[in-house]
C-alpha cells in the first residue's frame, strides 16, 4: 500500500531539506522521514512537517521528524511562506514561526532576489557554553560544548578535515547519543585560520548521521562560541562544503545575548511522494 505525501524540497546552502505539507499522525513522522530521505525516494538530509501554529503570532509550526531544532529548515519554511504570499522581487517580508526544539518564537526576514530567497533568522541562544578536556581513545581531547535545552553542539578546533578527525567525530557522536537523551548532537570540526566548518549532525531518534554540506544551527553555535571566546560581538562568514552562511553574535559576561544567521534558500522541487506504509 502506498501513501501520497505532498512535499516541497529546498536547498539552503546545499543542506537539502524536505518539508511535508500534508497532515499525518506524529507517530508516522519518523517512518515517513526515513523513507523520503532515502536515496531511492525524494532524497534529502532532513525532513520537517508543516503544522498549524499554536500561538497567533506565528504563521506556521515547524516540526522536525526527530524533534530537533533546525535553522536551515526554518529558513526554508519562511521562504516557502513568503513565496506563497507572493513576495515581490527585492521586497522584504517578516515571517514568525514556531518550531520544535525551542520554546522561543523564531523571527525570519525574507528577501527575494531572482529565484533565491535570502533569509535572516534570529536563532535561539544557547543555555551555556563550556570548555572541557576529556580523555577519548586514550588521548586528551579539548572541546567546547554549546548546550541548548534539548540538544547540544560540540566545537572541536582542528588543523585538517581528514579521515582520522571525521572518524573520531562519528564515534564520539555515537557515544554521546548513547549517553545522553538529546534530540540532536552536532560535532562541529572548525579550522579557525580559514573559518571553515565541517558539521556532523546526529539525530538519535532517527539514527541519522550526516556530514551536512551546510548547517544553519551549527553555524549559529559556532558564532556563539566565537562570541563567547572573544568576550564580545562577532560577525563571521563560515565556509562550509555547500557554501557560506553568515553569523552575528554578541556575548555579555559569558552569556550569549543575541544570535543571528543569514543564508540563501532555493525552492527546487514540489510534488507528491509515494511512501509504503
Amino acid at each position: 500500500m502506498k501513501r501520497e505525501i505532498d512535499f516541497v524540497k529546498f536547498n539552503p546552502t546545499q543542506n537539502m531539506t524536505i518539508l511535508v505539507k500534508t497532515n499525518h499522525s506524529a507517530s508516522e513522522y519518523k517512518h515517513i522521514a526515513s523513507k523520503m530521505m532515502s536515496y531511492d525516494s525524494v532524497y534529502a538530509e532532513q525532513v520537517g512537517f508543516i503544522e498549524q501554529p499554536i500561538k497567533h503570532e506565528a504563521a506556521a509550526y515547524l516540526q522536525m521528524a526527530g524533534g530537533e531544532f533546525c535553522g536551515n529548515a526554518c529558513m526554508a519554511l519562511a521562504a516557502f511562506i513568503a513565496s506563497e504570499k507572493g513576495i515581490e522581487q527585492n521586497a522584504l517580508m517578516e515571517i514568525v514561526l514556531e518550531a520544535s526544539g525551542t520554546d522561543q518564537l523564531v523571527t525570519c526576514q525574507v528577501k527575494k532576489s531572482k529565484e533565491k530567497y535570502f533569509c535572516q533568522v534570529a536563532m535561539p541562544v544557547p543555555r551555556i557554553i563550556e570548555r572541557q578536556t576529556v580523555v577519548y581513545e586514550g588521548n586528551d581531547l579539548s572541546l567546547v560544548i554549546v548546550r541548548y535545552d534539548d540538544f547540544f553542539h560540540i566545537v572541536i578546533e582542528v588543523e585538517q578535515f581528514n579521515r582520522t578527525e571525521k572518524e573520531r567525530a562519528q564515534s564520539l557522536a555515537k557515544l554521546l547519543g548513547i549517553t545522553f537523551g538529546a534530540s540532536l548532537i552536532g560535532i562541529l570540526l572548525f579550522k579557525p585560520e580559514s573559518m571553515e566548518m565541517a558539521p556532523l549532525i546526529y539525530v538519535p531518534p532517527l539514527d541519522s548521521m550526516i556530514w551536512e554540506r551546510g548547517c544553519g544551527s551549527g553555524t549559529a553555535s559556532l558564532g556563539a562560541y566565537l562570541s563567547w571566546k572573544n568576550k564580545g560581538a562577532i560577525a563571521a562568514e563560515i565556509k562550509q562544503p555547500g557554501g557560506t552562511i553568515h553569523v552575528t553574535a554578541d556575548c555579555y559576561e559569558d552569556e550569549v545575548t543575541s544570535l543571528m544567521i543569514e543564508g540563501a534558500v532555493g525552492i527546487v522541487a514540489q510534488g507528491k511522494a509515494f511512501i509504503s506504509v
